[in-house]
């Protein structure tokens, strides 16, 4: 088998354990078999059997169906705080690549600040201070998401504004907007989707560590962090089953996203350090 064959047929199955899992959680209401909120103190913490294939939690509450419910919050919060770091990275790295001199400078100082700062400690402070909510949530995420994105244009825009065929655009007489929606953009697409799949998985760890410190999506609500750090720190030892069933969950979700961005990268022919972790 090739070499290409086979990065076909890896790609195919994570693509496939991807949208499974995606595929799960956007039609979790008519895949559940049980209300993922529904309360039956006479039955918990029962293994698993034919009643509950993955048992109940500490409240009787059926496991796979909050399994099932657990990712949908955690996969919004990471694309929608992942869409607004690289929309955020993308502004601030063409303005620092393409004006260069004091912006440049300016914005590479603060971006150099926000790097410095460990990301975790940072979000808790955050989310602490303003309260575990969606928006402050999304905020910390971005926060301390933007610097990637923004390095990475940086960088690609001060090599595309140094090619010739740019002067010579210039020459012609092709205003700044032009050049950079025409030039700029179609250059870094590619480096962009793919720093964009592994910091969503990324992001999806982010925001398991803040449910588990009981800072990120507030009980009832299911979700795969608050699983592990609510019933199944406390029960793991009487009841395996409650902390298995969202950690695999998490563990295929975020391994999927990162072998596919690898395996997009060797697709697309992209150098490994034009998108390596910023």
């Amino acid at each position: 088998m090739t070499l290409r064959n086979r990065q076909n047929l890896k790609l195919a199955a994570v693509s496939a354990v991807l949208l499974a899992l995606i595929g799960m959680t956007v039609l979790a209401p008519w895949l559940a078999p049980c209300d993922p909120l529904a309360i039956d103190m006479s039955n918990c913490l029962a293994p698993p059997g034919r009643a509950h294939l993955l048992g109940t939690d500490a409240l009787g509450r059926d496991v796979l169906s909050r399994v099932i419910h657990g990712g949908r919050a955690s996969l919004l919060l990471a694309a929608a705080a992942t869409s607004l770091s690289m929309c955020a990275g993308l502004v601030i790295g063409i303005a620092a690549g393409y004006c260069g001199g004091i912006v440049d400078a300016a914005i590479t100082g603060v971006s150099n600040i926000f790097q410095g700062l460990p990301g975790m400690v940072v979000m808790i402070a955050l989310v602490g201070v303003l309260g575990s909510n969606t928006r402050s949530i999304i905020l910390a995420l971005v926060l301390t998401s933007w610097v990637g994105f923004s390095r990475l244009v940086r960088g690609e825009v001060l090599k595309i504004k140094a090619e010739p065929y740019i002067e010579g655009m210039r020459g012609l007489g092709a205003g700044h907007l032009r050049i950079i929606l025409r030039h700029v953009m179609p250059n870094i697409r590619t480096n962009l989707i793919i720093l964009f799949t592994t910091r969503v998985g990324r992001v999806i760890l982010s925001v398991a560590g803040l449910s588990y410190l009981s800072l990120g999506i507030q009980p009832p609500t299911p979700d795969w962090g608050e699983m592990i750090s609510g019933t199944a720190r406390r029960y793991f030892r009487s009841a395996p089953h409650l902390l298995w069933a969202p950690g695999i969950c998490i563990i295929l979700l975020t391994l999927s996203i990162h072998v596919l961005g690898d395996l997009l990268r060797d697709r697309l022919d992209v150098k490994q350090d034009a998108v390596k972790e910023l």
